[in-house]
């Protein structure tokens, strides 16, 4: 097991140790997914965040081993840049990974767990924040400052910006750090990282025109430009789900 800590962690590092290797049979469940998991362990009286990766494709085992960083590596790598650059993201204490002769295993990224006030997806979806249009509009000027620190989050979706309500304004949290590129970025980058966020809209209007007033760029042309990458993402997306039902239904026939 290849284990490296963050300089600043300065908690029970054999709790966490501890809390790796039993991490099938303990801690508290956060988030059911297909691929990956993350559960939630009390240590000392603080609660920490583990998201284990799964076992990656046989390609990218060796890959893992000898070329790239691993999914655990880049999210605690990441964090630290991201809080280098004055970026909120939840503290990040360790990565683990299990690395064996020619092959790579499971890895595991560890973090303080933050308790927020809402995600992004609270703003979309059917809650009493949806459709918020100060948390919208500071969240589109986050997204901005984002860009003007030449962060470019890749995995900028609904469920990986945390909101935690202020009495100043709102803080922004990213969590799923594993695909992010750093550099200067133009004009239809910055506006194709809004693809995957709202579909609506009434909501994408509002982050446009405080975008673009952070920005100093034209609200029609930011508008415009948003609204074209969403469409072009809401297309290729149903595509992509309708070929895994015909899929799933030519697998079904061909069993039967």
């Amino acid at each position: 097991m290849n284990i490296v800590f963050s300089i600043t962690y300065k908690g029970n590092k054999d709790a966490i140790q501890r809390s790796i290797k039993n991490f099938e049979t303990q801690g508290k469940k956060f988030d059911d997914r297909n691929r990956n998991a993350i559960k939630l362990f009390n240590i000392d009286g603080n609660v920490v965040n583990i998201k284990s990766f799964k076992i990656p494709n046989i390609i990218n085992r060796v890959a893992y081993k000898f070329i790239r960083s691993s999914k655990a590596q880049r999210s605690f790598e990441y964090a630290h840049k991201l809080l280098e650059k004055q970026i909120h993201t939840p503290l990040p204490i360790a990565y683990f990974e299990e690395k064996s002769g020619f092959t790579f295993g499971r890895s595991y990224y560890v973090s303080e767990h933050l308790d927020c006030d809402l995600t992004y997806r609270d703003l979309i979806d059917n809650s009493p924040y949806a459709g918020n249009e100060d948390i919208l509009a500071a969240f589109a000027r986050f997204t901005y400052e984002l860009h003007k620190k030449e962060i470019y989050f890749l995995d900028h979706s609904p469920g990986n910006t945390l909101i935690k309500i202020k009495e100043d304004g709102y803080e922004f949290y990213l969590v799923d750090l594993n695909r992010m590129k750093f550099g200067s970025m133009d004009f239809k980058t910055r506006m194709k990282n809004f693809e995957r966020l709202s579909k609506i809209e009434s909501q994408v209007k509002i982050m446009a025109t405080a975008y673009a007033t952070a920005s100093g760029e034209d609200s029609d042309l930011v508008f415009g430009a948003m609204w074209e990458g969403i469409q072009g993402f809401q297309e290729r997306f149903h595509k992509k789900q309708n070929f895994k039902k015909k899929l799933k239904f030519w697998k079904k026939e061909k069993t039967a």
